[in-house]
């Protein structure tokens, strides 16, 4: 899987379908990605103990990794290659303009 953690991705299809937002958790066995503020749920919460009270919470649930592009900050949303340094280290680039990710 190409998406980290703390990416900017653009949602392409789905209910929440160009809504642009950061990745909160990967899942790379899955191919599930959670997304800050993207396929929320409403969930029951019960209290445990005195600090954290119980409730509905929203809680934001994994989507399929396919469903997203990462966002370039020069091009906007683009796919995802890559390019090898002197010394064999590994970089995503983006596919559009060839800056680094």
């Amino acid at each position: 899987m190409k998406l980290r953690s703390g990416d900017t991705v653009m949602v392409i299809s789905g209910k929440d379908a160009g809504t642009e937002s950061k990745i909160a958790k990967v899942f790379p066995k899955d191919n599930r990605i959670i997304v800050e503020g993207v396929a929320t749920a409403k969930r029951h919460q019960r209290a445990t103990g005195e600090l954290n009270t119980g409730g509905i919470i929203d809680k934001d649930m994994p989507i399929n990794a396919s469903n997203v592009m990462i966002v370039c900050s020069e091009c906007g949303p683009t796919k995802i290659g890559a390019r090898f340094d002197d010394e064999g280290k590994k970089y995503r680039v983006c596919r559009k303009c060839g800056s680094d990710l």
